[in-house]
């Protein structure tokens, strides 16, 4: 976490509010494995890291309320009374988002003023979009007493994505940004929203992410067409969610849809099964069977789910042609953003200036290289 963007974000409130605000970290996250399992009840296995957005907020005595968004130099003022959603890709609908929410579930929010500021790569895949609605939420329940558990608050950062936003999202972002533990992973299950901690020591081996710096623009409507197969394949199933389903089940069904459906609801499976046997692999420290996982996880969302990029698609087949790293795969939603890679703490440099070399020749356009902590969930900053 950043002493000094927190400092920013206060003064800068103090600034242009004259007074002295609450302040908030709340971070972005990673996930080792289960991409895109997390909408279909199953597992994932994210954890909150040290990169996140940083906010100030507090009451007003005012009859509008404002919100500042320093990294776009953007301001916005509104009526809590007359909140609707801005146009898509507007910043403030986060913000608008979560305040509707809870006003639906009949508590009062009073007139305030935010100022926030992340240090989130943009696309990078890690959730910005979840850590301010976290920290937008978990602001508001601290100023005004609403008595929302964590539970409560993630679930109306969910729903400010699906209402405001227009993304369908599943659960795991806004959880591993609340619920995150300094040093740990957390085995989610996204049906009864209760995960297992696991101490990540990964003794000489490290997490490096690797952003590609692109965000091709069809990731939200991929996102919510890959979400619809899967719920009609669910129903063709007559279950709930593809998390309840075998390959034997599905191959059941196979004649009645097509063949790409049938790959997308495949690799959901086949992504469900990895990451149980991954969080067995953590537990035992066999680090050479979760890097094998890792790189499934990769061919299964590049060839079947086909979430991935050409940019991801190279990096990774960068890191199978070194030795030192154990497994890479595409993060977050897909179309762009990062790698995780799993590599020797001795070779993690030497690998990325050589796979940035390497991007950098290829695409004529530079990669950026992250190391990365994994910190503690949303919470406030004494």
């Amino acid at each position: 976490m950043s002493a000094q963007l927190i400092n920013d974000v206060k003064s800068i409130f103090i600034d242009t509010f004259k007074t002295y605000p609450l302040l908030i970290f709340s971070p972005g996250r990673i996930n080792i494995i289960g991409e895109h399992t997390d909408y279909n009840d199953g597992f994932v296995f994210p954890a909150a890291v040290d990169k996140g957005i940083y906010a100030a907020i507090q009451k007003t005595g005012g009859n509008i309320s404002t919100a500042y968004a320093l990294d776009m130099d953007s301001k916005i003022e509104f009526d809590l009374e007359k909140l609707k959603p801005s146009k898509e890709g507007s910043w403030e609908n986060y913000v608008f988002g979560v305040v509707a929410e809870i006003q639906n579930r009949n508590k009062i929010v009073g007139n305030f003023n935010i100022v926030f500021k992340g240090d989130i790569p943009g696309g990078a895949g890690m959730s910005s979009s979840a850590a301010l609605e976290n920290s937008v939420v978990f602001g508001l329940n601290e100023l005004f007493n609403l008595g929302l558990s964590k539970h409560d608050m993630i679930l109306i950062s969910q729903k400010a994505e699906h209402n405001y936003v227009g993304v369908n999202c599943g659960i795991m972002d806004q959880y591993a940004s609340m619920f995150g533990i300094e040093d740990h992973a957390l085995l989610l299950d996204c049906r009864t929203v209760e995960s297992k901690p696991y101490k990540i020591d990964f003794k000489d081996h490290q997490l490096m992410l690797i952003n590609t710096n692109v965000k091709h623009s069809l990731s939200d409507s991929a996102y919510n067409d890959r979400r619809s197969a899967c719920e009609s394949i669910s129903t063709l199933l007559d279950i709930k969610a593809l998390r309840d389903a075998t390959e034997a089940d599905l191959e059941t069904v196979k004649d009645k849809v097509t063949p790409s459906n049938y790959q997308k609801a495949l690799y959901v499976i086949q992504e469900n099964n990895r990451t149980k046997k991954a969080s067995k692999a953590m537990k035992k420290n066999d680090l050479h069977t979760l890097g094998a996982l890792i790189y499934d996880s990769h061919d299964g969302l590049s060839n079947q789910y086909k979430v991935s990029c050409v940019e991801l698609d190279f990096l990774v087949d960068q890191a199978k042609t070194n030795k030192q790293v154990l497994g890479a795969r595409m993060m977050g939603g897909g179309f762009g953003g990062c790698t995780i890679n799993l590599v020797h703490k001795d070779h993690a440099e030497s690998f990325a200036e050589q796979a940035s070399k390497a991007y950098l020749k290829h695409f004529n356009k530079a990669c950026s290289v992250y190391f990365i902590k994994l910190s503690e969930g949303t919470h406030i900053v004494k």
